[in-house]
C-alpha cells in the first residue's frame, strides 16, 4: 500500500456500490474526519453528488469514495472496510496514523 493514499476493500467497494445505486445519480461517499467522538477525531461517512476539484478520489469496483485534503492528511495509509460479524455490519477504518481508539471503533486519537 503506497503510504500516502487511503485504500478501498473489494468488501467495502462492493457494499458502497449497493448504497450508492440506491441514490440519485451521480453520487459518490464522502469520507471525512472531524473533531468529537470519545477518542479526539471521529470518521465520518456522509453521501454526496460530486467530489470538490482538491478531493482525492478512489475508485473500485463501480464505486467511487471521496476523501478532503484536511480529512486525508489524517487518514494518509488508511484501509477502509466493510466488517459483518455479530455485532452488526458497518464500515471500519484501519489508519496506522492512530495512535488510540474509543472501544466503539469510531473515534481516534492521533
Amino acid at each position: 500500500m503506497d503510504a500516502t493514499s487511503v485504500v478501498v476493500t473489494e468488501r467495502a467497494a462492493r457494499r458502497i456500490g449497493e448504497i450508492l445505486r440506491r441514490e440519485a445519480a451521480p453520487a459518490v461517499l464522502r469520507v471525512s474526519v472531524e473533531g468529537g467522538g470519545c477518542s479526539g477525531f471521529q470518521y465520518k461517512f456522509d453521501i454526496d453528488r460530486q467530489a470538490a476539484a482538491d478531493d482525492l478520489v478512489i475508485e473500485r469496483e463501480g464505486a467511487t469514495v471521496v476523501v478532503d485534503p484536511v480529512s486525508l492528511q489524517y487518514m494518509v495509509g488508511s484501509k477502509i472496510d466493510f466488517v459483518d460479524d455479530l455485532i452488526g455490519a458497518s464500515f471500519k477504518v484501519e489508519n496506522p496514523k492512530a495512535t488510540a481508539a474509543c472501544g466503539c471503533g469510531t473515534s481516534f486519537t492521533i
